[in-house]
């Protein structure tokens, strides 16, 4: 028998892989994969001007790739960079109006998902799992 110690990584993994995969259903007549939404939404939650270095450090991708990513994304009109007023090396992105839209579609997408996953959840519960999911972070993190 496979303890619930045993079982609450591939659980969570399976979760997580299930839900994003869910959303990235959903999100997809939007024209957005789960790399670009993912960028979308940092850049909504962070403000405008961040910088591409601290924007690929909170996705955890390299560099290079993020750089990729933002040159498709800016051509099809979803971001514009900036020279940065601090360092002239560094480039800020900013959101375009186009990009701003498409996140308040995407958080309402997310909240109805959401609501549909956790229908029946107890908020207490939810709140238990937080808890221990934020616990385990830390620790991870430590690591």
């Amino acid at each position: 028998m496979i303890s619930a110690r045993e079982q609450l990584g591939p659980t969570l993994g399976e979760t997580y892989r299930l839900w994003r995969g869910l959303l990235d259903e959903r999100l997809r007549p939007l024209g957005l994969s789960h790399a670009r939404w993912m960028v979308l939404l940092h850049l909504s939650r962070r403000g405008d001007g961040v910088v591409q270095k601290a924007l690929a450090e909170w996705l955890g991708i390299e560099g290079p790739t993020l750089v990729r990513q933002l040159d498709r994304m800016a051509a099809d009109g979803w971001l514009e960079r900036r020279e940065s007023g601090d360092d002239r090396r560094a480039k800020t992105i900013h959101l375009t109006r186009q990009a701003r839209a498409a996140v308040k579609k995407i958080n309402g997408v997310a909240a109805e998902l959401r609501g549909q996953l956790l229908h029946g959840v107890k908020a207490a519960d939810i709140d238990i799992c937080l808890r221990v999911m934020q616990q385990i972070k830390h620790q991870a993190e430590r690591l």
